[in-house]
């Protein structure tokens, strides 16, 4: 009888091994499933953007390396907004653009872009564009209000190629 009891729990911790092998594998496989779904090589959508906004500054650092094409818009002689004497600015500006296209464009919007720069300059002080500083943030502006009036933008930026303040 002790015999019977020793094959029998004998029997029993085999299937139990039996069993504890066949939970340990079906574990593994449905672990091996959640991680190829979860980690599979579909690209989430953060990892696209990341990717498209790679694109662009590539694409952007192609512009930059080749020089667009120059587009001279002239002199301007503007009234500064300057309250204690009548203080002129004259500029003449450069643009570099991307293309013919954006050339074509500028041609038909020249009085366009003129007027918005004419308006921008009269908004400001001698004192807020005499320095370096101010001439470099009249750039910006110029080029953001220009990129604006264009319906592609393409202007890459803007050069003064004269700029002469004059007080009376």
């Amino acid at each position: 009888m002790a015999d019977e009891n020793k094959t029998q729990g004998q029997k029993g911790k085999g299937r139990l091994f039996i069993i504890l092998g066949i939970l340990l594998i079906l574990l593994g496989i449905s672990g091996l499933f959640a991680y190829k779904t979860l980690f599979s090589e579909k690209e989430n959508p953060i990892e696209k953007a990341k990717k498209e906004e790679l694109k662009k500054i590539e694409e952007e650092i192609k512009k930059a390396e080749k020089p667009g094409i120059m587009y001279n818009l002239g002199s301007l002689i503007v009234n500064l907004a300057d309250q204690d004497a009548v203080t002129f600015l004259k500029v003449s500006i450069t643009l570099e653009l991307d293309n013919l296209q954006v050339q074509e464009q500028v041609e038909q919007r020249l009085p366009q872009i003129k007027d918005a720069i004419i308006s921008l300059i009269s908004s400001r002080t001698s004192n807020e564009i005499k320095t370096p500083e101010g001439q470099e943030k009249l750039k910006e502006e110029i080029l953001k209000r220009i990129n604006a009036i264009l319906p592609a933008g393409g202007v890459r930026n803007v050069y003064f190629t004269e700029f002469i303040i004059q007080s009376s």
